[in-house]
């Protein structure tokens, strides 16, 4: 692993701690006016099943704003979006400085509080799997966003595009943020397999992968399936990885005592920042 500093913010204060030690951020929040970019990455967990900062409220579903040198971008919307915007209040975060919203796939618990957000900021793009319903992007475009269906891999900024849907069911993109550190995957759900979304960021040359966030679809898998799911990330190169959502207690708790230093603890309010020029 290598030992790339990662700046962790918290809501007490900013702390620098090495990626290797397999600790992450601590707990959300100065104020973010509007969003000014700058050299570094950022991810910021707004929406988790996971407590990661107890202030924040917790519920089935994912949201990971990802700030770039670019732009700030949503990925995922949760499924209230009440809820949504309270966290985003709470973490200092305007929701009228995020240019873009990405979703991963069609259900509820990651597109249900896209309504609610287009509320407070229409003037967003919204790139979604070009499998949604028309009905969904008409309402998105009544909304006043632009809508982009996504049929294959997708540049939305110089550092960050998406994997483009793979197969599920249902189909989901994942999202991929270049950073001076290696590639950093974001998926959703991973209802394609998540060694198979970092398998597919590697054939479209994003290496190497330093860090895979997100839902890894593995809450009631089996000892061996994680087993299997471990190996298929070593071999792929992964030197980081932060399951939440829906990736179950199990390969949490296992990362958490047995890979230490691979693990970074994540959930509702996690923020990991990257510094670095565009690559």
């Amino acid at each position: 692993m290598r030992g790339v500093l990662l700046v962790l913010v918290g809501l007490m204060a900013v702390v620098i701690v090495s990626a290797s030690t397999g600790r992450s951020a601590e707990r959300p929040s100065s104020k973010d006016a509007a969003y000014q970019p700058g050299p570094a990455y950022a991810l910021t967990i707004v929406y988790d099943n996971y407590q990661y900062t107890p202030e924040l409220a917790t519920a089935w579903g994912f949201g990971c704003v990802v700030d770039s040198p670019e732009m700030r971008i949503l990925f995922d919307t949760g499924g209230d979006g009440s809820l949504l915007l309270r966290n985003l209040a709470a973490l200092g975060i305007d929701p009228a400085s995020i240019s873009v919203v990405v979703l991963s796939h069609i259900h509820g618990d990651h597109v249900g509080g896209l309504d609610e957000f287009l509320r407070v900021n229409p003037n967003v793009t919204v790139y979604v799997p070009a499998t949604f319903p028309s009905r969904m992007l008409a309402g998105i475009r009544a909304a006043g966003a632009t809508v982009i269906p996504v049929s294959g891999p997708t540049r939305i900024t110089a550092s960050v595009s998406t994997t483009g849907p793979l197969p599920g069911p249902p189909p989901e993109q994942s999202l991929l943020v270049e950073t001076p550190a290696g590639c950093v995957v974001v998926t959703g759900c991973a209802h394609p397999g998540v060694v198979r979304i970092v398998s597919r960021a590697r054939q479209l040359g994003h290496e190497p992968i330093y860090l895979v966030l997100g839902g890894f679809h593995l809450a009631g898998a089996s000892s061996s399936a994680l087993d299997e799911v471990l190996r298929g990330l070593e071999s792929q190169g992964v030197q980081h990885v932060a399951p939440c959502h829906c990736s179950g207690r199990a390969i949490r708790e296992r990362l958490r005592e047995q890979y230490p230093s691979w693990y970074i603890e994540s959930g509702v309010g996690c923020r990991i920042v990257i510094p670095g020029e565009t690559p």
